[in-house]
């Protein structure tokens, strides 16, 4: 879909991403079409924008999200780049709670929106980032608008309206299996749920890190981690576990290859799409590439080894 050339605000720029033909796979599996789509053309830079937007939006429908109040929540970055992006657009203050160890690109991103970042303990990831947001709110409850992401139906509903609805116009509604990684779970539940409404024979696969110590930023191993109530387990066919180091090579590799510079995620669900690829001969495969590599320069995932 071509975007009108016009726009009074950057945020209606929000959606209608580009899906994208992956041929990583194509030599060795020719009978499976993978497309991923290339979140990273969202104004933001990922597939956060969809879901801050819905949420802010929402606040200001229901009239819980006025001038007078801080927008702030947890974060490992790409969220809070989109509160932050959006919150500048409509003059809002925004204040971020995010883990110590969060790409800097990612922190400086935040500050160049005019956003407040406040830090949590590195080693406590982003369930750290939620314990401390909840005292913060519950400290001073007048002062903030909290839509809390990992709670907040607007999260899934944006994805439902939004993503879902654009791969099935995308492919022309061929689609027969659909993998997509696991952080707040937005992204992976409100597409699933529409694509399955399409046609329940869609397979979906979820994937979150394969343990509780891993390198993929923006992902959660739910079994270890506060499990975000807008997660609903009975829309994944399939949960799997990625490893990091593959999914690195794969992101090193797609780089590579096809000129798509990706983030650790996007690795995670090619690691998942290789191994569904030695199981299904024939298929339609539609994944979410969430951001760009651009903002994990400074992580090492990028870096030359010897």
């Amino acid at each position: 879909m071509i975007r009108p050339a016009d726009h009074d605000s950057i945020t209606k720029l929000v959606g209608n991403t580009p899906l994208l033909r992956i041929r990583l796979f194509e030599e060795r599996h020719p009978g499976l079409e993978v497309y991923a789509k290339a979140e990273w053309f969202n104004p933001g830079g990922s597939v956060k924008d969809r879901a801050a937007l819905a949420m802010l939006e929402d606040g200001e429908r229901r009239g819980t999200l006025t001038r007078d109040r801080i927008v702030i929540d947890s974060t490992s970055g790409n969220t809070g780049i989109a509160y932050a992006l959006v919150g500048a657009a409509r003059g809002y203050r925004v204040q971020l709670v995010m883990p110590a160890n969060v790409s800097a690109e990612r922190k400086q991103l935040i500050g160049a929106f005019g956003a407040e970042a406040v830090y949590s303990d590195g080693l406590e990831g982003s369930d750290g980032a939620i314990r401390l947001v909840r005292e913060l709110v519950a400290e001073h409850p007048e002062r903030y608008f909290y839509p809390d992401q990992y709670n907040n139906p607007a999260n899934p509903r944006a994805h439902y309206l939004g993503t879902g609805r654009e791969i099935l116009e995308q492919t022309g509604g061929r689609v027969t299996h659909f993998v997509a990684g696991l952080g707040t779970t937005g992204t992976f539940t409100g597409t699933a749920r529409r694509l399955k409404e399409h046609d329940p024979a869609i397979r979906t696969i979820a994937v979150q890190p394969d343990d509780a110590f891993h390198g993929l930023e923006g992902l959660k191993h739910l079994p270890t981690a506060i499990v975000p109530g807008i997660w609903e387990p009975g829309l994944a066919d399939e949960v799997w576990g990625a490893p990091t180091e593959p999914a690195y090579e794969l992101a090193r590799a797609i780089a590579r290859r096809e000129g798509l510079l990706v983030g650790h995620s996007c690795g995670a669900v090619l690691w998942a799409i290789e191994r569904l690829a030695a199981r299904v001969e024939r298929g339609v495969v539609v994944t979410v590439f969430p951001d760009g590599g651009d903002r994990y320069l400074s992580t090492g995932l990028y870096r030359s080894r010897p």
